[in-house]
């Protein structure tokens, strides 16, 4: 027996989950996810921080205009799904440049002298700051909220998400996709890939050619509070060279080297040199050392060549739309890529600019 719908999602993480939340209330939809349930790998180990200045200039684009429904919690919560905490970014000796590109075309950053931005993050070590700069405006976001709040919309307009159905055999017949996956038959005339770090490897699946994204490992570890301190109201803190950040996470620390390593799509984990040499850089900015991790792990950040997502049609096979390549801004881009997917998905004219568009399509991508 075939499961029929107007449009298959491959991909149960906040894009899968999102695009089907919009699509819902005027499509038939399923949700085909590979693991036991969403958000299982990149959506469910993000950093979990909206910073409006983080990303190239499409991005930086695409954050503003998901930040009012994050703000508010728009038509998905009565409640807004961020909550404050500010990013502090400092450089030492060398860094300097890197900070001034990161200020470039920036919006709302303050520069800060090196006491001031130890007043905001005790544990800086004041010998190694010379320049700082603060984005008061960055958040905590509630991911798991965030992505539950779209999946009960997607449920309550009628959509079906099924777990433990990995896409295997993926064909197209008289205008129709054809998936199976956990030992049922699923068609609709469009197929959307949101399948993140496999999403490439559904295109092949489905004799699509691939878009090049690279899937990289970030690692992160938690770290106790310094003795004495109550980080709760510390900002988020990232070195200008992008070498470590640290964020306050349920009165802890947590902690990532930054990495940004190429592998292939697997459930990824820390390596313990990359995760060890990225607390050292850490250690090095503070005045306490890393006395113990309670626990570490990886995700996938998973990158088009451009660093910038993919949304739309293909445009060498009918009914097959991209919405991948998100990197690290997926959770802070979904307001905006979602409602974007769900209006192309249905011939329906983005509230977007042409240039914009025309910088997430999948005819931009040179493919082999």
């Amino acid at each position: 027996m075939t499961t029929t719908a107007d449009i298959l999602v491959i991909g149960g993480g906040i894009a899968g989950i999102g695009v089907a939340a919009r699509l819902s209330g005027s499509a038939s939809v399923v949700v085909l996810e590979s693991e036991d349930v969403i958000g299982r790998h990149a959506t469910g180990r993000s950093a979990a921080i909206f910073i409006k200045n983080y990303g190239n200039a499409t991005l930086r684009a695409l954050n503003a205009a998901s930040e009012p429904l994050l703000a508010t919690g728009g038509d998905l919560s009565d409640t807004p799904f961020l909550t404050p905490r500010g990013e502090l970014v400092v450089a030492t000796a060398g860094e300097e440049g890197d900070l001034e590109s990161y200020l470039d075309g920036s919006d709302g950053l303050e520069r800060l002298t090196p006491a001031e931005a130890v007043a905001m993050f005790p544990i800086l070590n004041p010998e190694y700051v010379v320049a700082a700069a603060l984005e008061r405006a960055a958040q905590d976001i509630d991911v798991d909220r965030l992505l539950q709040a779209y999946a009960r919309m997607a449920r309550h307009n009628g959509a079906r998400v099924v777990a433990s159905a990995p896409a295997m055999n993926i064909t197209r017949t008289g205008g129709v996709w054809q998936v199976e996956a956990g030992g049922e038959t699923y068609a609709a005339p469009i197929l959307v890939n949101a399948a993140g770090a496999w999403a490439d490897t559904v295109a092949e699946r489905a004799g699509v050619r691939p878009a090049g994204l690279v899937p990289l490992r970030r690692s992160a570890a938690i770290l106790p509070a310094p003795e004495g301190c109550d980080v709760t109201g510390w900002p988020a803190l990232v070195s200008a060279s992008e070498t470590w950040y640290a964020k306050p996470e349920a009165g802890k620390l947590m902690v990532s080297p930054a990495d940004e390593d190429p592998v292939e799509p697997h459930d990824a984990w820390p390596e313990d040199m990359v995760l060890a040499e990225g607390l050292h850089r850490y250690e090095q900015a503070m005045t306490v050392p890393v006395t113990r991790v309670e626990r570490s792990w990886a995700g996938l950040r998973t990158f088009t060549a451009d660093r910038t997502p993919v949304v739309g049609f293909d445009p060498e096979a009918d009914g097959f739309f991209w919405l991948a390549g998100q990197g690290g801004y997926g959770i802070q881009t979904s307001p905006v890529l979602s409602e974007l997917a769900a209006a192309l998905c249905l011939s329906q004219t983005p509230d977007l600019p042409a240039s914009l568009l025309a910088a997430l399509s999948p005819a931009r991508l040179a493919r082999a």
